[in-house]
């Protein structure tokens, strides 16, 4: 007589398998990345806007950037320059809407301050805070972020998207012309010339 095989019963499902998906292990790895990475992101976001709203919206745009370009993100010491990258262009894109939106009524702002009212007092008036506003752009963002960011040169390259003889170069002029307002007289300053150098390293 032939006797008919037995199916196995299924045993019980181990709550650790559950849910254990590559879905989960990705959404795992973007919430340590944001828990690690919230604090300092927001930080370049609101030392560069200085409105807690904007930054945190911001915030929120630079994250799900990273969380659509999770598999992108570099580990270890390069996964915080690379967020600063990113908010740095998401930052862009909102000072260029929000430049677009209000150009006329920064325009009458701007001649009404000019012919009516008085010079605005500023927040720091000590000769190194005057000294950076005079710097161009470039040059206040290469400073920041050695001395807000704290990062090294291979980090800003990895958060400007240049090489890393590129922000030597950069870096060395931008400190030259920080050195060279902070020593000009507070009338010359806007005459000290700033003119950025050319060079085929700086690329």
């Amino acid at each position: 007589m032939t006797q008919t095989p037995t199916r196995a019963r299924p045993g019980p499902v181990s709550e650790a398998g559950v849910g254990d998906g590559p879905r989960d292990r990705r959404r795992e790895r973007f919430e340590e990345l944001f828990a690690a990475n919230r604090e300092a992101v927001l930080g370049y976001l609101l030392r560069r806007t200085g409105n807690r709203h904007d930054a945190a919206d911001l915030l929120a745009d630079t994250f799900l950037v990273a969380w659509r370009r999770l598999d992108d993100v570099p580990a270890g010491d390069e996964t915080r320059p690379w967020l600063y990258g990113v908010a740095r262009r998401v930052l862009a894109n909102h000072q260029r809407g929000e430049g677009r939106r209000h150009a006329l009524a920064d325009r009458l702002r701007n001649e009404l301050a000019e012919t009516d009212e008085p010079a605005r007092t500023l927040t720091d008036n000590s000769p190194a805070a005057i000294a950076f506003r005079c710097l161009p752009e470039q040059d206040r963002e290469l400073l920041s972020l050695v001395a807000w960011e704290e990062l090294d040169t291979a980090q800003i390259a990895i958060a400007l998207g240049i090489t890393r003889n590129a922000v030597r170069i950069r870096l060395h002029r931008a400190r030259k012309r920080f050195a060279k307002l902070l020593t000009a007289p507070l009338a010359n300053r806007s005459l000290v010339p700033l003119k950025k150098e050319v060079s085929h390293e700086d690329a």
